[in-house]
């Protein structure tokens, strides 16, 4: 991370898995800032800081962005919605409207996607922890148990359009 406490947005999901563990820090207190560039169109994930078991990605989804259905089986992790509003889609049908202030928890192995679903841009913090030790802790699946890159069209990834608007 820059000496400013800016983070910049991962260009893959090998990317983003490189710049979480270039930022693992032991035994001290890592400092960051949660703002970004906001999408015209498609997505952005931004690392901001990492320890060994835990990482934190600043998420941004454009006003009509989405995700495919997925899991993650060896990830814990929680949104935060910091602007915006999303729709979540659970494994059984469920649906909740999440907006600004409000969060969801998905234990690893839980089976969800989403859609930004206000005018605005979607900004969301997404921390996520390791649930097991020795496995690929970002990896995805499909509901077939295939692997999901985060960057498939099957994930509904977009070509990325930024616009001059910032999250701040």
């Amino acid at each position: 991370m820059p000496p400013d406490g800016t983070a910049t947005i991962a260009q893959s999901p090998d990317d983003l898995r490189a710049q979480v563990r270039a930022q693992i820090v032991d035994a001290k207190p890592t400092f960051f800032k949660l703002e970004a560039q906001l999408p015209q169109q498609g997505r952005t994930d931004t690392p901001v800081a990492a320890s060994d078991k835990m990482w934190v990605v600043l998420k941004t989804y454009a006003a009509d962005g989405e995700n495919g259905l997925h899991a993650h089986p060896n990830e814990d992790h929680t949104f935060v919605v910091l602007q915006g509003e999303a729709m979540f889609y659970g494994p059984n049908d469920e649906t909740r409207t999440v907006g600004k202030n409000e969060g969801v928890l998905l234990p690893h192995g839980t089976f969800y996607w989403f859609k930004a679903t206000s005018k605005e841009p979607l900004v969301m913090v997404r921390i996520g922890a390791a649930a097991f030790d020795g496995v690929d802790r970002h990896g995805r699946i499909n509901p077939d148990g295939s692997e999901m890159r985060g960057d498939s069209v099957e994930n509904k990834q977009v070509e990325l359009v930024m616009s001059d608007r910032w999250f701040r």
